[in-house]
């Protein structure tokens, strides 16, 4: 049976990282690595560039553990904020996969954010 990937179970009030935190209480709980499907994870290189990865959460340390782990995998590694901000992560991840399997882009997709 295949999932619905029509929408997000949680998002706007809350998230599914801030659920973790609220049941773990004392954990530095940082949002990583759900913009983006296995493949990716293997191997973030289109080229010369990189796919971004956004991670949040509320204690600096842990997110700088998570910032190196990022790029030590390859990534553009990119601070989205508090914990929070995995509201608008959660979404994000669901546009990953809305765009490769609902709008027939297949597996090998991912974003880059561009600065000026």
């Amino acid at each position: 049976m295949q999932p619905n990937l029509q929408g997000l179970e949680l998002g706007n009030i809350t998230s599914a990282g801030e659920k973790v935190a609220a049941w773990a209480p004392g954990a530095k709980v940082v949002k990583a690595f759900n913009t983006v499907g296995f493949n990716i994870m293997e191997n973030p290189a289109f080229g010369s560039d990189k796919a971004v990865m956004f991670y949040c959460g509320d204690d600096p340390g842990a997110k700088e553990t998570v910032r190196q782990l990022t790029e030590e995998l390859g990534f553009d590694a990119v601070d989205a904020g508090p914990l929070k901000q995995a509201r608008v992560l959660e979404p994000f991840a669901l546009l990953w996969i809305s765009l490769a399997y609902g709008r027939g882009y297949g597996r090998e997709i991912a974003f880059k954010l561009l600065k000026r």
